[in-house]
């Protein structure tokens, strides 16, 4: 099977949505808030009615329960994030960079537990409904993608991170949807489009991180490296 590459043009519009995305009304740069409200459904639409800002619902687990936990984000337009925003740099464009790997379908209820930046050590179980192999510089890999919204969402560490790259890892799409999720074929890695996570970004996200499968001790020298802000910008100066 030939791959298919994108093109350098290609690239570049994919830098440009992206930089519309993070800057957009509820995106990545204007989340100033996450709270969390405990157990009881947050009463969304008075919250809206007396926001100046945009409040959207958030659920998760508890990680000692089990139970649903409640709460809401808070999004600024204006937030000083966006305002210090100046560009994401991203490596120049690589074909070499992009894999040709197979997906392996596993029993439905599989999880891996994934380490999560804001939970203290706590890992959280995510589904992954398959392995993602391949060979890269003569060493096999098998790598776990989780079940992101019926997309398949890679998070993943290399040699770049804490100097080149963001510190905690970046993030990949597999283009397979979940009707794939059953069957094995070929899927394509893109490492051009590695992505900062959100919350290099925002301090208010609650990133998972890569898993031991996942570290590469080799560089991945493609897509995003950093957010780039104007100033003395700090991200963790409002928490």
């Amino acid at each position: 099977m030939s791959i298919s590459l994108t093109t350098s043009e290609e690239h570049t519009r994919w830098r440009a949505e992206r930089r519309d995305a993070v800057t957009a009304r509820t995106g990545n740069l204007a989340l100033i808030e996450t709270r969390w409200t405990g157990s009881e459904r947050p009463d969304l639409a008075a919250e809206q009615t007396s926001a100046s800002v945009t409040v959207t619902a958030l659920e998760r687990k508890d990680l000692t329960t089990g139970d649903a936990e409640y709460g809401l984000r808070i999004w600024d337009a204006e937030s000083p994030a966006i305002k210090a925003f100046d560009h994401i740099d991203t490596y120049e464009y690589d074909p070499g960079s992009v894999i040709e790997a197979q997906f392996t379908p596993v029993d439905s209820d599989r999880t891996v537990p994934f380490e999560h930046i804001r939970d203290n050590g706590g890992s959280r179980e995510l589904v992954v409904p398959g392995d993602i192999t391949f060979t890269l510089g003569g060493v096999e890999h098998r790598l776990a993608a989780f079940d992101d919204a019926g997309s398949l969402l890679l998070v993943f560490g290399d040699a770049t991170n804490g100097t080149e790259t963001y510190g905690a890892g970046r993030f990949l799409f597999v283009p397979r949807d979940a009707a794939e999720f059953g069957s094995a074929g070929t899927v394509i890695l893109d490492f051009n489009r590695a992505f900062v996570p959100p919350c290099g970004f925002s301090a208010q996200y609650n990133c998972p991180m890569p898993p031991p499968q996942n570290r590469f001790t080799e560089p991945i020298r493609a897509g995003e490296k950093k957010v780039v802000f104007r100033g003395d910008f700090d991200i963790y100066a409002a928490l």
